[in-house]
Formats: C-alpha cells, sequence, structure tokens
C-alpha cells in the first residue's frame, strides 16, 4: 500500500485552503489586466469607463469621503442583519410548533420577499422619522425571508427514527427542540445567514438610493447618486468596489463562522479540507 504524504509534504498549491484564495485572486488579477487593457488600448474616455488604476486613484484620493460612507453602510447593515437573524428565528421557532400557524402565517413570510422593496421604503422613511430606524426597516424586510424559511426547513428537517426515539424516550417538547430540530436546523440556519447578510447590504443600499433622493443618508449609495449627478464616474466605480468587497466579506465571515459552529461535528463541513 502507497504510503499517505504528510500534510507538510503536501505543494502549498495543492493545499485546499490555499486554492481558496490563490485562484480567485489569480482569476480577479487577470480581470483587472483585461479591464485596464482594454480601457487603454481602446482609448475609452474615464466618463464612461474608468480603468483599475483611476478607480484605485479616486479610492485613495477620497479616501476619507468613501470610507467615512462606508461606516455609515455597513452600520445599517449590521443592525439590519441582527434583527433580520433574530426576527426570523423567533417566526421559525413559532412556525415548527404547529403546522397549522406555519400554515396560515407563512404566506405573509413569502410576502416580504416578493414585495419590491423600492415600492414600499418611501413609505417607511415617511412613516418613520428617525433616518437610521427607516434604512434599518428596509434592509431588514429584504434580509429576513432566508433566515426564516431556511431556519423552518432545517427544524422540520430530523432524522424521523430520532424523532421517533424522542418519542419513546417521553421527551418534552422543548427538549426535542433543543436537543434535536435545533442542531439538526444549523446547517440550514447558517446557509440561511450567508444569504441574508447579502440582502442586508442590498436592502441597506436601495433605502440610501430613496432615502438620498430627498436629501438624507450619507452612505454609499448616496455617494454613487451624487457621482452621477456630477459625472465622476471614477468615483461612482469605487463605490461600487467598495459595496461589491464588503458584500464578499460578510459572506466569507458568514461562511467562517459556519466552519467554525458545524467543522468539529456535521458532515456538511468535516472532511471539506
Amino acid at each position: 500500500m502507497m504510503p499517505l504524504t504528510p500534510p507538510s509534504a503536501t505543494p502549498r498549491l495543492q493545499r485546499p485552503e490555499v486554492q481558496r484564495v490563490f485562484y480567485p485572486a489569480l482569476v480577479a488579477v487577470l480581470l483587472l489586466g483585461l479591464w485596464q487593457g482594454l480601457v487603454v488600448a481602446l482609448e475609452i474616455p474615464p466618463f464612461l469607463v474608468p480603468s483599475p488604476l483611476q478607480v484605485a486613484q479616486v479610492m485613495v484620493a477620497d479616501a476619507g469621503l468613501l470610507f467615512g460612507a462606508l461606516v455609515t453602510t455597513l452600520k445599517i447593515t449590521l443592525l439590519a442583519f441582527v434583527c433580520a437573524t433574530v426576527l426570523g428565528v423567533l417566526i421559525a421557532f413559532t412556525f415548527v410548533q404547529s403546522r397549522l400557524v406555519e400554515t396560515a402565517l407563512f404566506p405573509y413570510a413569502v410576502l416580504l420577499q416578493v414585495t419590491p422593496i423600492v415600492a414600499i421604503a418611501p413609505l417607511i422613511i415617511i412613516w418613520f422619522k428617525d433616518p437610521t430606524l427607516s434604512l434599518v426597516m428596509c434592509a431588514t424586510i429584504v434580509a429576513l425571508f432566508p433566515v426564516i424559511a431556511n431556519t423552518t426547513l432545517g427544524l422540520r428537517s430530523v432524522n424521523p427514527g430520532l424523532l421517533s426515539y424522542f418519542k419513546l424516550s417521553r421527551a418534552t417538547r422543548l427538549q426535542t427542540l433543543l436537543r434535536l430540530r435545533i442542531p439538526s436546523a444549523l446547517p440550514y440556519f447558517f446557509g440561511g445567514l450567508r444569504i441574508s447578510s447579502g440582502l442586508a447590504l442590498i436592502g441597506a443600499v436601495v433605502a440610501e438610493f430613496v432615502a438620498g433622493t430627498g436629501g438624507t443618508g450619507t452612505g454609499l449609495a448616496y455617494q454613487i447618486l451624487q457621482a452621477g449627478y456630477q459625472l465622476n464616474i471614477p468615483r461612482m466605480f469605487a463605490a461600487l468596489v467598495l459595496i461589491t468587497l464588503t458584500g464578499v466579506l460578510l459572506f466569507a465571515l458568514m461562511a467562517m463562522l459556519s466552519k467554525w459552529a458545524l467543522g468539529g461535528w456535521h458532515e456538511s463541513e468535516v472532511g471539506h479540507d
């Protein structure tokens, strides 16, 4: 039998943890190089499509303005994400207690998903005088449904044999919830968090767009609007890059949280390396 190669002897580029960083970074460098080359070769003016170098220069020159706006957008996003997580889990726990309750109320949860936030954001901003509260509520509505749907599905997706064993053992509803349903639902829950984190950012940006047209809000969306009015396209691209990188970072943080919580015992994370 061939001896197994010790981890220390594995070439660096063949290690999964290195590949997960190296190959996406390589693709990003190639795409940026292609973008830069096309802009220079075709002599595209900056007010149409700026080059990556011009975007980077603007990001450095306007760092105080852009990163200050990023902090505002990130604050709205995190507050909305926390609210969506807490509300979503509580609603899912309510649904799993009774099929009748879930049947009666789940369509209204779907309503949150299919209602365009652009249509109701102006009403929320008018009803609630505080700009931060109204923006958080808009972003929470956008981010809420994935937590509800995934957590409810996870709480329902328990092993029938284990559920029968709990019933034979005369476990209480609370014991079944804490010792069976919640551990079974954790992979679904963390999957919902990955989706919800990105949607919270989208909701915050969309709400800022609506609020920004009324003169309130100083987040990245407002900076994009101002840059568009001033035809400062490099600054607009710089703000878009910051929003994109923030979304990627939030997704990566949720993936790391899932790995930390499930990596030691659940098959969805064990053995991926």
